[in-house]
C-alpha cells in the first residue's frame, strides 16, 4: 500500500528516528507499508531457509540475515540513504557491504516470502529493482503452494532457472555447493 505522494520522500535517517511501530521501504521515491506481522507457517518458511543458509556459509565470509534494511544503491551514510527496502532474507559476502543498521549495497541473495498483500511488489516492482541493482540470485517463495521460484542475473537480466516445489532440491549455481531440500522448508508439522 502506497502511503504518500511521490514527491514526499523520507530519508532512512529520518525513518531510524521514527517513533513508529510500522515498517516502511522505499522504492524509487515512493513509501511501502511493510505487511502486518507474518503468519506462522511465513515465519516457519524464513526459520528454515535461514537455518539451511546457515549451515551452508558457517565457515565462510557469507552473512545470512532476516529482516534487514537494505539500501541498493550502496549508500553507507544513513543520512543520505532515500532507498530501501527490508527483504525477508539477505545473504551478504562482501563485509564491507554490512553497515550497522544496514546492508550497503545490492546483496549476493534475496529471498522474499509472499503474502496477499506483498505479492504483487515482490512479483514486479522489487523483481526489478532487484535487478537493475545487481542482486546475483532471487528467489520468490510461495508459502501457500510450497514452491519456490530461482531467479539468477545474468548479463544483467534474471533468468528463470526453475520452479521448484516440495520434495525437490535446489542446487545453485550462484553459491558453490549450496543445496537446499524442500522437504526441509516446507515442513508439514504444524
Amino acid at each position: 500500500m502506497v502511503l504518500s505522494q511521490e514527491n514526499n520522500v523520507i530519508t532512512y535517517a529520518e525513518y531510524l528516528e521514527l517513533d513508529d511501530d510500522m515498517q516502511y521501504e522505499v522504492i524509487e521515491g515512493r513509501i511501502y507499508n511493510m505487511a502486518p506481522l507474518p503468519n506462522v507457517k511465513h515465519q516457519s518458511v524464513v526459520s528454515e531457509l535461514i537455518t539451511e543458509f546457515n549451515i551452508h556459509f558457517r565457515n565462510q565470509s557469507c552473512r545470512v540475515v532476516s529482516e534487514i534494511d537494505v539500501s541498493l544503491s550502496g549508500e553507507k551514510d544513513p543520512s543520505k540513504v532515500n532507498e530501501w527496502v527490508t527483504p525477508d532474507i539477505v545473504v551478504v559476502c562482501d563485509k564491507d557491504k554490512i553497515m550497522k543498521n544496514h546492508i550497503a549495497g545490492a546483496p549476493d541473495l534475496i529471498v522474499e516470502i509472499l503474502s496477499k498483500s506483498t505479492a504483487k511488489t515482490d512479483k514486479m516492482i522489487k523483481f526489478h529493482r532487484y535487478q537493475r541493482a545487481g542482486v546475483k540470485e532471487y528467489w520468490i517463495v510461495d508459502p501457500v503452494y510450497e514452491t519456490i521460484d530461482v531467479y539468477l542475473l545474468e548479463n544483467e537480466y534474471y533468468k528463470h532457472t526453475g520452479t521448484f516445489a516440495n520434495g525437490d532440491v535446489i542446487n545453485t549455481s550462484a553459491f558453490d555447493g549450496l543445496s537446499v531440500k524442500l522437504e526441509h522448508v516446507f515442513r508439514d508439522d504444524f
